[in-house]
């Protein structure tokens, strides 16, 4: 994910460019998937890491309890509250590491990234930080894509941890994955409509004739970790339960950014001997 042109939101608070679709064929990028080759896991499992492996996904990873959970509902709250008043919108909080101390530590946090460091290695860079936030009744969905298509990042070593701020489930719109479709390359896309309320502008063609749709149901506090390759949305949320996730972005090292991208991009683990990604500080304000 990462087209944010219809919200509200400052670009001066965002230091990257988010290119669109020809800016993107300028960029030569190698889009395929690289499997987890960590042989001594610490965190996971050798069936977690073959499941990702397989499918492209894994979820209900315990990471945070339930004082922490309720310490970043109450933050989420506050800039949410924040950002509305400032003419933006649920969906608008973006590059949040940037911005705030206590989203930068959830981006380097030694459980999450622990659980990173066993599919992707021990050198490893996060460089994002993006709320994703239905509240009751919202009508927008997050069509069929794979991150991979709007990111200018070659070789395609990233992965999401989606970390769940408020329980996420069928009734309130949990993220939805095909299964295995991370093995398939990069997939054909046509742009959206405004009549589709996509929060993005992609949407994969006819993308459940490539598997079974699974719903990656998590409590608050939990973790699913998914490739960019996988196929993935959600739907509009009907409920009246909010839905809130932190997308969290992670890469190897080797990885380049294009457009100001590598000046997100904060060493969590391992070095980067070659300098490209910026390695911001944290932010003071919290």
């Amino acid at each position: 994910m990462g087209v944010f042109e219809s919200d509200a939101i400052s670009k001066s608070a965002v230091r990257k460019t988010f290119p669109d679709s020809q800016q993107l064929a300028q960029v030569e990028r190698e889009l395929q998937f690289y499997p987890s080759t960590v042989e001594t896991p610490r965190e996971l499992s050798r069936n977690q890491i073959e499941k990702f492996n397989q499918c492209g996904y894994i979820q209900g990873i315990d990471v945070l309890s339930d004082s922490e959970v309720n310490e970043h509902c109450q933050l989420f709250d506050g800039l949410l509250r924040s950002v509305v008043q400032e003419g933006g919108s649920s969906y608008s909080i973006v590059s949040a590491h940037l911005k705030y101390g206590r989203v930068y530590d959830l981006l380097t946090n030694p459980r999450i990234v622990a659980c990173v460091q066993d599919i992707l290695g021990e050198d490893v860079i996060g460089w994002g930080a993006h709320y994703f936030c239905k509240m009751p009744g919202d009508g927008k969905i997050i069509a069929w894509h794979q991150d991979a298509s709007y990111w200018p990042l070659t070789p395609s070593k990233t992965l999401t941890v989606w970390l769940a701020i408020d329980d996420a489930d069928a009734e309130n719109a949990c993220m939805q994955v095909i299964s295995g479709t991370h093995l398939r390359g990069h997939l054909s896309f046509r742009a959206s409509s405004e009549e589709e309320q996509n929060i993005l502008t992609q949407t994969v063609i006819d993308a459940e004739q490539y598997g079974e749709v699974v719903d990656v149901g998590l409590k608050a506090g939990q973790i699913s970790i998914h490739s960019d390759l996988l196929l993935h949305g959600s739907g509009a949320n009907h409920s009246s339960r909010r839905r809130c996730g932190l997308t969290l972005r992670y890469c190897t090292t080797d990885v380049r950014g294009s457009y100001g991208w590598n000046d997100e991009g904060v060493i969590v683990s391992g070095k980067d001997s070659s300098g490209h990604w910026a390695n911001p500080p944290r932010p003071a304000n919290d």
